[in-house]
């Protein structure tokens, strides 16, 4: 228990003294530990939630990724994949054990999805990967049973332990011991989940193919040009997509997904690039046109 000590007025007629700053005689405030609720309007804008259906939304519970880089599973069955109709039928779906998240069967209908997890529901013989499309919105891109057996994982820390063991640490809060000494940070390791171990990696290295996972460029596709190191700052990786355009966001914000030009996974609609809104508008009209 965390406890934090005011020193409050003795002569203050209420707690506002002590928001107030007027300090005096001794007064204990407890903390009242983790926050349970989330409010619907302060859910990520990525859940693509409406207003007005609710005041709260499901808040993810601690997991393999943060609350603000999550998509919990009971938006993902009910608001996406519309398989329920309420939170009630997400819990009767999961409690069958219907559901697997990166082929490890998931109870919790708050469980953390994220980045680059690969959703499996056996009973219908379908598998979803958790990405990314170019608004920076959570996407349920469909796969095949043969690409929902691995997932790509970005290299966060790479060190000895105990006994001078090696290991990294990815971004799903994996822990892997024994990599491959030429994995470093940043690289991406492609995962087999059904051996649990590593078959390939690539480097981050100029000319591979990227996606961006956050920052104003957040599902956007391109090939590595450029990286500046800052030292003391933030290093920035300088991107071109398919059509020639460059933009430039930080390093933490770039994930490797392919060697060269060819991607190691499938890609959503659009193939991560961003167009104009003039652009838009002319794709809108011709497929209105086609109609």
């Amino acid at each position: 228990m965390v406890l934090t000590l005011f020193i409050v007025a003795a002569d203050a007629p209420d707690d506002d003294a002590v928001r107030d700053g007027q300090l005096g005689g001794f007064c204990v405030v407890v903390a009242r530990g983790p926050k349970k609720h989330l409010k619907r309007l302060a859910a990520p804008s990525s859940w693509m939630l409406d207003k007005l259906s609710g005041v709260y939304a499901p808040r993810p519970s601690p997991g393999p990724h943060k609350l603000r880089e999550s998509l919990p599973l009971t938006i993902l069955l009910r608001n996406r994949l519309k398989y329920a109709l309420s939170s009630g039928e997400v819990t009767s779906i999961l409690h069958q054990r219907l559901v697997k998240v990166d082929n490890k069967v998931r109870t919790d209908t708050t469980y953390p999805t994220g980045f680059q997890d690969v959703v499996s529901i056996e009973a219908s013989g379908e598998h979803f990967r958790i990405l990314y499309d170019i608004k920076g919105r959570f996407t349920i891109h469909r796969i095949t049973p043969e690409e929902a057996s691995y997932k790509l994982l970005k290299v966060k820390k790479h060190q000895l332990g105990a006994r001078g063991i090696p290991y990294v640490v990815t971004h799903d809060g994996r822990t892997i011991r024994y990599p491959d000494p030429a994995i470093k940070v940043n690289d991406t390791i492609k995962y087999d989940l059904q051996q649990n171990k590593i078959t390939e990696f690539v480097k981050f290295e100029q000319g591979n193919l990227v996606m961006c996972t956050g920052g104003r460029n957040q599902g956007r596709v391109g090939t590595i040009v450029h990286r500046e190191r800052h030292l003391g700052g933030y290093d920035i990786v300088h991107i071109k997509d398919a059509l020639d355009r460059q933009f430039a966001t930080r390093l933490s914000n770039v994930f490797v997904i392919g060697e060269g030009a060819k991607a190691w996974i499938s890609m959503p609609k659009g193939g991560g690039v961003k167009l104009s809104i003039t652009e838009e508008r002319d794709v809108r009209r011709r497929r209105a046109a086609a109609e």
